[in-house]
């Protein structure tokens, strides 16, 4: 390795560290890799860590056995290669950050003649789009609470019938489509129903005179909608005393870090006000790097699409790779962006604003788990703390309707991120081969967890390392297997004898092992999402089936079909001519028509 690190070109490119067993420790990009590389090493009297380097990267160095590196163009293509990698094989010593999600904004388009304000995620083509938020919460609360309390245009298609509908009936529409109110009279609304959007309080103080109003009148249930209503909003409400004398944008950044868990801050200023304000929780057995931090997460926070990019970006830290990243982000948003670390003024007071949230929101990290999860990687010897679970199952019925399912754990069940797959094989391991290669495929936009559960036994387990290692992802995982009873599984927690299988081999536990039960019930919650999954495909599969069968299509023609085209979507997608090829001409017909 030592010639290897004394040959290095100098280059911009992308290296990597290996262990012994060949596992991947730590992606890195650099501006010049011979100097990069060379920074981590100490050449004399033999190849040891540098003494400079911090207490987490010391402990990678030395457990480094080897290395390799990718030549790239330029350092723009350097970071996004490294990003790439790192999501898509969760190297042990890398931070792995997910994707930021892309958060709502709410959106009117004033070249219609009426126009109405709905929510988007994504750019919207049009000359005069204005664009409010982002909002990481509460965004579907205020849509709504606009619609209760100015008489717009309820329903996207209401303009189209030409007709006044119930609405217009019960006060909340002025029936444009009947031209009852003119474009002038309907802009004055629109005024006013911008000003109560750019203006929380404006919005709080209507809701609760509405509110109010109805429960004067004893309309108790709807006052009780708008309680609710008003709650959110509130909660979403970010008071401040900083005076922003313009009507500037400006992104905020603040991490606060302690031990093995940290918190991101994301604060959005919008012509002057804040708007909304996230948190994100980090875990990590190794601890953090602030470099890592701010650069993976201003990478994959801000993306070519979003509606609304605030040009200045305020960090309470300033870090390694600053002005890199500033030149990345200006040439991937096609404009010029700032990262400030302001030290005065009040870009400095948001920062400060900033920072208090991140301290009192790792405050209130609590890890629910985090005592059995150190136990399941002590017990289990895995090379990390399974902050972040996926399980996996299978399901079909006498090979029909197979399908996958992977349920997410991270302090407690994440339904939001569960997946489910429609699968082609027809026996239990190549179905899991199925779920897993297409996972495995999909790693790159959402990376891989710490742990894999997979529902089966030793035979399964091998496949799922054999899969990962194919992918290159070095990835702890587990599988367990049920405990038969003649030839019905017992899956009750507490009374059964199942099996954990690690790659060392078979983990003696008792039924009564908190372990055993924890592991227990992610592989049930598993079964019980694809078990679902499957019903309803079943289901909808019996429909279209009996749909065929009142065209005359019996159950042997209707498995011929299946047999060629591969599922029901594709038949009624397929063309005469090709209906004819399996079947005859009358069929193709019938099921054409």
């Amino acid at each position: 390795m030592i010639n290897k690190i004394k040959n290095l070109p100098k280059s911009p490119g992308v290296y990597q560290y290996f262990n012994k067993n060949g596992k991947l420790l730590y992606v890195g990009k650099a501006k010049i890799l011979a100097n990069r590389v060379k920074s981590y090493f100490s050449f004399t009297p033999t190849l040891s860590p540098s003494p400079q380097l911090s207490a987490r990267i010391h402990k990678m160095i030395s457990e480094t056995c080897s290395m390799d590196y990718i030549v790239v163009s330029n350092e723009h293509d350097a970071l996004i290669l490294e990003n790439s990698l790192i999501k898509q094989l969760k190297p042990k010593y890398n931070i792995l950050l997910r994707d930021d999600k892309t958060y709502p904004y709410i959106y009117i388009d004033l070249n219609n003649d009426f126009p109405r304000f709905e929510i988007t995620r994504n750019i919207i083509k049009g000359k005069n789009i204005k664009y409010f938020g982002p909002f990481t919460t509460a965004s579907r609360e205020i849509l709504e609470s606009l619609y209760q309390l100015f008489p717009l245009v309820q329903k996207k298609g209401s303009l189209k019938n030409k007709k006044a509908c119930l609405f217009y009936q019960i006060g909340k529409c002025l029936a444009p489509c009947e031209g009852k109110i003119s474009k002038e009279e309907y802009h004055k609304i629109i005024i006013n129903a911008l000003e109560a959007l750019k203006n929380k309080n404006i919005l709080i103080s209507l809701l609760d005179k509405k509110m109010n109003f109805y429960a004067q009148k004893e309309l108790f249930e709807e006052a009780g909608k708008i309680r609710d209503t008003l709650k959110k909003i509130k909660q979403s409400t970010i008071f401040s005393q900083v005076d922003l004398k313009n009507n500037e944008n400006y992104d905020v950044f603040a991490l606060e870090t302690e031990d093995t868990k940290a918190v991101m801050i994301k604060l959005f200023v919008r012509n002057g006000k804040i708007v909304s304000l996230n948190h994100t929780i980090l875990k990590n057995d190794f601890g953090f790097s602030k470099n890592e931090i701010y650069k993976n997460t201003l990478i994959n926070f801000y993306k070519k699409d979003m509606p609304l990019i605030a040009k200045t970006i305020l960090l309470k830290d300033d870090f390694e790779e600053r002005k890199e990243v500033e030149l990345f982000l200006s040439e991937r948003l096609k404009m010029k962006i700032r990262l400030q670390v302001p030290q005065k003024g009040p870009k400095r007071e948001l920062v400060i604003l900033a920072e208090k949230n991140a301290i009192e929101s790792l405050k209130k990290v609590q890890i629910k788990y985090e005592t059995i999860l150190k136990q399941v990687k002590s017990i289990l010897k895995l090379n990390n703390t399974p902050w972040t679970i996926e399980a996996y199952d299978n399901s079909h019925m006498q090979g029909s309707n197979p399908v996958g399912s992977c349920i997410y754990w991270e302090d407690g069940f994440q339904k939001n991120r569960y997946r489910h797959y429609n699968l082609k094989s027809h026996d239990e391991y190549a179905q899991m081969r199925e779920t897993l290669v297409k996972r495995c495929e999909s790693f790159e936009k959402n990376p891989p967890p710490n742990l894999w559960v997979i529902d089966g036994g030793k035979t399964l387990l091998n496949l799922a390392y054999d899969i990962t290692k194919s992918f290159g992802v070095d990835l702890d995982i587990i599988a367990i297997s049920k405990e038969k009873n003649g030839i019905k599984s017992i899956r009750a927690k507490g009374k059964t004898n199942d099996k954990i299988w690690t790659i060392d081999g078979f983990v003696p536990l008792s039924n009564h092992n908190k372990i055993l039960q924890f592991i227990q019930m992610l592989r049930d919650e598993a079964h019980r999402f694809v078990i679902n999954f499957h019903r309803k495909q079943k289901i909808k599969q019996d429909k279209q089936i009996e749909l065929l069968n009142k065209k005359g299509i019996g159950v042997a023609k209707v498995k011929k079909l299946i047999t060629y085209f591969g599922s029901f979507e594709n038949i009624y997608s397929a063309s005469k001519e090709e209906l004819a090829n399996v079947l005859n001409k009358t069929d193709a017909k019938n099921i054409y028509n």
